[in-house]
């Protein structure tokens, strides 16, 4: 009872917390001025699921949460392929989301950019060899940028996404 009361009454010591990643933050920006001569100032992501375990899916939200918050980079996820620029593409291909896969990709407009994101995505992570799963996206669709991880940071993902900005400014 008096441990109770003591955590109550003492004062709570708790480690500090910085809210800023300047790595994110110079990350971000650069991104923000490639993505302005690329795309014109914004870049337009259809993020697809073909059968992942979600561990990639989380780090995407997180990336839109107030902590990222990468919408102040130029960057947003849109509900429809047709209007995409970049297809971001989750999970090892299954048997199943085949044909939806290839379907999400004819219905965005030319020029198409495809990025596998995760090990699953890029390689078919553990469940390669299953019956199941037709391998990683490279497998059923011209892939641009893999960005491996299980699942990628935040981080790791705007690092993808800043090389796949300098790539198609090249061509």
């Amino acid at each position: 009872m008096t441990n109770a009361i003591l955590n109550i009454l003492k004062p709570v010591v708790t480690e500090d917390v910085r809210f800023t990643d300047e790595e994110f933050e110079s990350l971000g920006f650069k991104l923000k001025e490639r993505v302005d001569k690329v795309f014109a100032r914004s870049l337009q992501i259809r993020e697809l699921d073909s059968g992942s375990d979600n561990s990639a899916e989380i780090e995407l939200v997180n990336l839109t949460a107030p902590h990222y918050d990468v919408e102040r980079f130029g960057v947003s996820f849109v509900a429809s392929p047709r209007h995409a620029d970049v297809l971001l593409v989750t999970g090892a291909v299954t048997l199943n989301m085949e044909v939806a896969v290839r379907k999400t990709y004819d219905a965005m407009p030319s020029p198409k950019f495809v990025v596998a994101v995760g090990d699953d995505a890029c390689f078919g992570g553990v469940f390669k060899d299953s019956y199941a799963v037709a391998g990683g996206v490279d497998k059923v669709l011209p892939v641009d940028l893999k960005i491996p991880g299980n699942p990628p940071t935040p981080k790791e993902i705007l690092r993808g996404l800043l090389a796949l900005m300098e790539r198609i400014g090249k061509q």
